[in-house]
């Protein structure tokens, strides 16, 4: 122990909170800092997401103006899951589908999935001398249908400015299912602005439609907020499993790294978006791309899980 502290949180750790008022009335938050920079804000209502993301203080992530949205509001109509999209660092996309709503062999499948509205069912945390760990447990479970449990850990360095976020995906139905998950990233200023520098040392760039086809020489350049600006995104290719995106703000002279296994997780999508309050660079690692379940299936992209089988994957960032 520290001889120069009363209390460890001095220096690091988890405090546990509820939102009050509003949408996110009720909603559980995970606050972990790790005393060397970073500050997450885990919610274990909404499956263990990251909502917020600190670096020294400066907010790294994109919030939408939905803000804090509890599960109850949920809509798993077409796209109303917008409705809910509080953003954040992270929106864990998936499991039954990702992407636009389609019906894959007669079953309807919503914008980007559940998981994101799913409340953990079981969360603790652990510590040690070298890091934080929050354990989060959220099945997307249906009699008749999918039975999917997500284990996820995220680790936070109290060593270096990197955190980890390490999950398993367990069929535990007794069918071979489909399966999709999208880490769906959400960078926001200040981290974000027309002077922020993308590098993604990806082999391929393809744009998603004609629209941003229109634009693609310019996929790395970020610009000012523009009135009406139309969405575009890019799909990267890396050369081997070293899946890497980096952005760098100068004026902050601060640099965000998000590393992963791109043999795994084999869909990565740049989603560029420059309007007005809608301000957000999407860096996002997936084993597919967010153009539905009934396309990957199609392009022969998309994954399926044995019973009783159990996919990991992990996700690491790095803040310097």
């Amino acid at each position: 122990m520290n001889p120069y502290i009363g209390h460890r949180s001095q220096v690091c750790g988890v405090e546990e909170h509820r939102l009050v008022g509003a949408k996110g009335d009720g909603m559980r938050l995970y606050e972990a800092y790790n005393g060397k920079g970073i500050e997450l804000t885990v919610s274990p209502d909404r499956g263990g997401d990251i909502t917020r993301l600190r670096f020294r203080g400066i907010q790294m992530n994109y919030m939408s103006p939905c803000g804090y949205v509890a599960p109850a509001y949920y809509d798993a109509i077409g796209d109303h899951w917008l409705q809910s999209f509080t953003a954040g660092f992270l929106t864990t996309c998936g499991l039954q589908g990702v992407g636009t709503p389609c019906c894959d062999e007669g079953e309807e499948i919503p914008l980007h999935g559940s998981i994101a509205n799913q409340p953990c069912a079981q969360s603790y945390v652990t510590e040690n001398e070298e890091e934080i760990c929050l354990h989060l447990v959220t099945y997307d479970e249906t009699i008749f249908g999918r039975k999917l449990a997500l284990r996820r850990e995220i680790c936070l360095s109290k060593t270096e400015n990197t955190f980890t976020i390490s999950d398993e995906i367990e069929n535990t139905g007794d069918q071979e299912i489909p399966f999709e998950i999208l880490y769906h990233m959400n960078m926001g200023y200040p981290l974000l602005d027309e002077d922020s520098e993308l590098v993604i040392p990806s082999v391929e760039v393809r744009p998603r439609n004609e629209h941003a086809k229109d634009d693609i020489e310019h996929w790395m350049q970020m610009e000012k907020p523009t009135a009406g600006y139309q969405e575009r995104c890019y799909y990267h290719r890396f050369a081997d499993a070293r899946g890497m995106a980096t952005i760098y703000q100068p004026k902050l002279k601060t640099r965000l790294s998000i590393s992963f296994d791109a043999n795994e997780l084999d869909g990565f999508v740049e989603w560029k978006m420059m309007g007005v309050r809608d301000y957000v660079l999407g860096l996002e690692c997936g084993n597919c791309y967010p153009d539905g379940r009934d396309v990957m299936r199609n392009t022969g992209m998309l994954k399926f899980i044995k019973p009783g089988e159990k996919k990991r994957y992990q996700v690491k960032v790095t803040l310097e």
